[in-house]
């Protein structure tokens, strides 16, 4: 790292920026000093110039490992070409270097940043978010600031203070006496100001002497505050040895910093952290899961005239998601292609889809992957893409029943481990006596407008006639578990229905079937998967909100993970736990065939205080008046939601003490998302940060919460600090 920093910071290295075959521009880039940060400007600009921070680069691919890069391939070779990939729905960042020396520079080094900064603990995050302020705002570059400079960084940093207090610790820090605070003195500076008074109230209580935390008084903390009755010697033991600072500490104490780092760290989080890893039982049938599912996974954008990328596929794999779409039609050279139909989205061949479905399907999860096939091709490119689907998966396609038997049940997510399932039409059943001829023969798009006139991009009923296409033999037998059909009628499948059958439903469809047979829909669900997708008037790839058909056990709720906002928060927020793995076991009542209306117990949920919330507005002198909503999804009885008043200009450390009391009917499917937002009395409020999570993962005490974007990453060190208690009452 430091022989990078030496070849990449002294001297801008000089990179061509690669957007398209005809857009490449000539870009300086250097790492600066503090080996997190990377500079660039145009070769051509002025004084104008950008950074961004390595924290926000997940990968570097090297070589001609993007679209745009294979496109350019014989133009630049693939030693000189690398990729930058960012986290969340940042688009890439294609380079080539002018040596391979610089190439295999940058590869590497940016790679070791990478690692540094992903093993940084809470603690070392905050600190290096301390000095990147620092550096941002240290405009002459002598690596000192005066008080005055100081006053105006912290407004930048969205701290209000008193002047006199904040003088006098700057004097304190000021250990030189120079008048003026140097990049670590600014830290400590930082870290006296923004003491949490709450946190320490909290430690006075428990503490003996106001000085430390013997090991029973922590002890008694966890047990009586953080609700934790088992083996609370053996963990305050251990938070003693994680978070105390201090050698002498350690023997069997834990000083005011050492809490403090500990109701920051995963232990202090309200996300209990033992179900972060896998916990569930993966050996029951596939129908007993919930399954994290994208729509139009192809786009990236809207669904008129977005674009059609690999990368739309790779971001829903890398976020958990276990069924993906792929909208295949005729290709005009004979290679079927993927798009949506009938509008002007771009066209991406099916074998790269498969391709790249291969190589980073199974990176975020062991389980197995669904792809759901909308098929609009004739017989020849069908069976080109059965071809495709066979010679590029190999063993990985599930071609067979895993015991040659015809199954009574699906197999469960263990059982398909490594395994990809097509989900498509096929001709007759897994029975010997299989009828030669495709019976209910619709064409997807027929079944996808089930009970839903509402989509746009439907074909002219005239050019749909005679079209119950054929179906090529070689597609339909790789089809075995998840065999689409049409839908007619819970009585109907309840009789003749196979459990490897599936069917798909419009928003609006699956909402009507909900409402008017809701205890049907449960019971057809804990034998056989069903997929629900948003409706056709949702062109802008908006999402419709997925608790609606958790409710009823839908496994398959298709979301456009495109795009960003509350719905894909909770998708986000329920498929966390269980080790992000796509799949989470449903709720007992809801897995078994006669399905018992129950009443859980009543729980209530208390919330408090924020820390250094970002500013929404980057104008100058403008400061947030936070305001915090607390959101319950779940069944009807228990949605819900409530919010504290607003604090005027105060994103730093607004204290609201407010209590904000739930009764939860049915905690198993309950989500809770925490909202905060900036308050405008003259329009909307605008969005600062959230944080979603199921009720049944929530620790209750003292808990931090740690805020997300928009676009569900982490925006640190936004914080809530909140006090939860949750009780059973009648």
């Amino acid at each position: 790292s430091d022989i990078l920093h030496h070849t990449l910071s002294v001297s801008p290295s000089l990179s061509i920026k690669v957007k398209s075959r005809s857009w490449k521009k000539q870009r300086h880039f250097r790492l600066l000093e503090d080996g997190l940060t990377i500079w660039y400007k145009s070769k051509w600009a002025g004084k104008g110039h950008s950074t961004f921070s390595v924290t926000e680069v997940e990968a570097v691919r090297e070589g001609h490992q993007s679209e745009i890069l294979l496109s350019t391939a014989e133009e630049f070779p693939a030693d000189l070409c690398f990729t930058l990939v960012f986290h969340g729905r940042q688009g890439n960042l294609d380079l080539v270097a002018e040596s391979l020396e610089e190439a295999q520079a940058w590869i590497q080094g940016v790679r070791k940043l990478i690692h540094k900064a992903e093993t940084m603990d809470e603690q070392e995050r905050l600190d290096q978010w301390v000095r990147d302020w620092f550096q941002k705002a240290d405009k002459n570059k002598d690596g000192k600031m005066n008080f005055k400079e100081v006053k105006k960084l912290l407004k930048m940093m969205n701290v209000e203070m008193n002047e006199e207090h904040a003088y006098h610790l700057f004097k304190m820090a000021d250990k030189s006496q120079s008048d003026s605070l140097e990049i670590e003195q600014f830290v400590h500076f930082y870290k006296i100001l923004t003491q949490r008074n709450e946190v320490w109230k909290v430690f006075q209580d428990y503490s003996g002497d106001g000085e430390k935390l013997m090991l029973e008084e922590l002890e008694n903390f966890l047990r009586t505050e953080q609700q934790e009755e088992e083996q609370s010697t053996q963990h305050a033991k251990q938070l003693i040895e994680s978070y105390e600072p201090s050698e002498t500490g350690k023997q069997g104490a834990m000083s005011l910093e050492g809490f403090q780092m500990y109701l920051c760290s995963q232990d202090g989080s309200i996300f209990k952290p033992g179900l972060l890893e896998l916990y569930q039982d993966m050996s029951q049938p596939l129908s007993h899961y919930f399954i994290s599912s994208s729509h139009n996974t192809y786009l990236l954008e809207d669904q008129l005239r977005g674009q059609s990328s690999l990368e739309a596929y790779i971001q829903a794999l890398k976020r958990g998601c276990r069924c993906v779409e792929v909208d295949c039609w005729d290709g005009s050279d004979g290679e079927p292609v993927v798009y949506h139909g009938h509008t002007l989205t771009s066209k991406i061949l099916f074998k790269d889809v498969i391709s790249t479905i291969k190589e980073y399907g199974f990176r975020a999860s062991d389980f197995p992957i669904i792809v759901s096939l909308e098929n609009h091709c004739g017989l020849e490119q069908q069976t080109l893409m059965a071809q495709h689907l066979t010679q590029i998966l190999g063993d990985l396609l599930q071609t067979s029943t895993l015991d040659g038997q015809v199954p009574q049940q699906l197999p469960s997510p263990q059982e398909l481990k490594g395994k990809i399932l097509l989900k498509a039409k096929k001709i007759g059943g897994l029975e010997k006596c299989v009828d030669e001829t495709l019976t209910d023969e619709v064409s997807d798009e027929e079944e996808m407008a089930n009970g839903d006139e509402e989509s746009p991009t439907e074909e002219p009923q005239a050019e749909k006639k005679n079209k119950k296409s054929k179906l090529s033999r070689e597609l339909s037998d790789l089809v075995v578990y998840c065999k689409s059909v049409h839908f007619h009628g819970f009585e109907h499948a309840h009789c003749h229905a196979k459990c490897y059958e599936m069917s798909s439903f419009s928003e609006s469809k699956a909402k009507k079937l909900g409402k008017e047979a809701g205890t049907e829909f449960v019971q057809y669900n804990t034998r056989q998967l069903s997929r629900t997708y948003p409706s056709g008037l949702r062109t802008d790839s908006s999402n419709y909100n997925p608790q609606d058909m958790w409710n009823v056990g839908c496994q398959i709720v298709a979301l456009n993970f495109q795009t960003a906002g509350l719905e894909m928060d909770l998708n986000d927020g329920l498929f966390k736990q269980n080790g992000g793995c796509g799949y989470i076991l449903k709720p007992d009542f809801m897995r078994d065939a006669i399905f018992h209306t129950k009443i859980q117990s009543k729980s209530q949920l208390l919330s408090n205080n924020g820390q250094q919330l970002p500013k929404v507005n980057q104008k100058e002198g403008s400061i947030v008046d936070p305001l915090v909503r607390v959101e319950i999804y779940g069944v009807p009885q228990d949605q819900a939601k409530d919010e504290t008043s607003h604090i005027n200009n105060n994103g730093f450390n607004p204290v609201w003490n407010a209590t904000l009391n739930f009764v939860i009917h049915t905690p198993e499917l309950a989500l809770v998302r925490f909202v905060v937002e900036d308050y405008d009395k003259a329009s909307r409020n605008d969005f600062i940060g959230q944080f979603t999570l199921p009720f049944t993962c929530i620790q209750p005490g003292y808990r931090h919460i740690h805020l997300l974007s928009k676009d569900g990453m982490a925006i640190p060190p936004s914080s809530l600090f909140v006090n939860i208690s949750i009780s059973d009452y009648e």
